[in-house]
């Protein structure tokens, strides 16, 4: 039998790359996000091996409906992708909009809890007991860039809840690790060829490294035992600047 794993973010990007690996490895993927039709066209891009299921995860009903629906479906629940993120305009802290602030907390933070909430009330019920979370983090968990405070508080946060969650698992045999990233070519990595604000306050071009590289990680974090776990995983363009930022 497949193992069933949920992606968050899953119609483009980092999610559709990780859905589209994950599937062509034996897994049946769950795909979700807020537009059912880029869900659709993702899933028409997999195959049969994967599913679409529309979800806001800044609501705690559509979050809730979701499980409901993964449990009537498929019984159970092997590994969430927890991957669904955005970011708004970089700006100083004083010329960032509270609205904002919320906006980028909504979803990387409050979002990204809700799912693994879901997830782990899912494993935890299961039978055979237990699962694997994995949590989408980004160099930003670990160091800033310039005007990033929403972006980088959300995801200093998701280190937290990540070490949280695998100790809160441990007693009911679910995993949790998260995976860093760094300028993986996608729309958002576009305009870093063209030169993105740097530390010392100049503009200067990054290298991108190709989204498959991500995708292959995810693959083997979730392939692993439930007894071994991958923690924390950095996978990053080899020269951007990530060690000696700043």
């Amino acid at each position: 039998m497949s193992k069933i794993a949920l992606i968050t973010g899953g119609g483009s990007g980092i999610g559709l790359a990780c859905a589209k690996t994950l599937a062509e490895n034996g897994y049946q993927t769950i795909l979700t996000g807020r537009r059912l039709s880029a869900l659709e066209d993702a899933c028409k891009a997999i195959g049969k091996q994967s599913s679409a299921i529309a979800c806001d995860v800044t609501s705690p009903k559509d979050v809730d409906a979701l499980y409901e629906k993964i449990e009537q479906d498929y019984g159970r629940l092997d590994v969430l992708f927890n991957n669904a993120g955005n970011n708004v305009t970089a700006a100083p802290i004083g010329d960032v909009p509270v609205e904002d602030f919320i906006k980028v907390i909504n979803v990387n933070l409050i979002g990204a809890f809700t799912m693994a909430r879901g997830a782990f009330n899912l494993m935890r019920k299961q039978d055979p007991q237990g699962g694997r979370i994995i949590n989408n983090g980004s160099i930003s968990a670990s160091l800033p860039r310039p005007g990033s405070a929403p972006y980088t508080s959300s995801k200093h946060a998701i280190t937290g809840l990540t070490r949280s969650i695998s100790l809160d698992g441990r007693p009911y045999n679910i995993a949790c690790g998260q995976i860093d990233i760094g300028n993986a070519a996608s729309d958002m990595t576009a305009k870093m060829s063209g030169g993105v604000p740097q530390a010392d306050l100049s503009i200067k071009p990054e290298p991108v490294m190709d989204v498959q590289h991500v995708a292959d990680s995810v693959l083997h974090m979730a392939n692993l035992p439930l007894s071994a776990n991958v923690q924390f995983m950095t996978v990053m363009a080899t020269t951007m600047p990530f060690i000696g930022r700043g």
